[in-house]
């Protein structure tokens, strides 16, 4: 990972891996008697769903959902880690109301867009962006996430991973920020 300090695993964050691990196997038997041939993954949703309460997959396009979930599922049974979503699919007003607040904060439509990009070139808004967390599951997917089609893309945001599936297993170019790559339509304004 391209990170200028790699920060040490919080004790806390392995103690939530192993509780929600073992929350899985406990569940698994319901999750096989409700469907035998996912119950991994059925087990793994609801552990998860306990863990991350807030979570909303709402609105993720049909193959990132999916590329998502067996991502999840592996990095939790096979390396007994977790991968969180703080935040997928944006409403336009939701990320244009981030957007503008980023611009206000920042003082510069350019300046913003090194955080957060309008709506009509986001791809959370189109439901193929996944921020996750903890930090340790952005590493885990970060090494693993290619199988999916899941590739982080920008330096300045290790939690942010979108779903490319066009890129035929081969990462993207990661970008230094998320302005990068895209129109600035006044660069004066840097």
């Amino acid at each position: 990972m391209n990170e200028p300090h790699t920060l040490p695993t919080r004790p806390r964050d392995r103690l939530y891996a192993a509780a929600t691990l073992v929350l899985a196997v406990l569940l698994l038997p319901a999750a096989l008697a409700r469907h035998p041939g996912r119950a991994r993954e059925l087990a793994c949703r609801w552990a998860l769903r306990m863990r991350f309460p807030a979570e909303d997959l709402t609105g993720l396009s049909g193959g990132a959902l999916a590329a998502f979930t067996a991502a999840r599922t592996e990095a939790l049974w096979r390396h007994g880690q977790l991968v969180g979503l703080t935040s997928g699919y944006r409403d336009p007003l939701v990320q244009q109301r981030m957007f503008d607040e980023e611009v206000r904060r920042s003082g510069s439509p350019a300046l913003a867009r090194m955080l957060v990009l309008p709506p009509a070139e986001s791809s959370h808004v189109k439901g193929v962006a996944l921020d996750v967390r903890p930090r340790e599951g952005a590493r885990w997917l970060e090494e693993h996430g290619a199988r999916y089609d899941l590739y982080r893309i920008y330096d300045n945001e290790w939690w942010h991973f979108e779903h490319r599936p066009d890129s035929g297993g081969t990462p993207p170019a990661r970008r230094p920020h998320p302005g990068v790559g895209h129109v600035i339509e006044n660069r004066d304004q840097i």
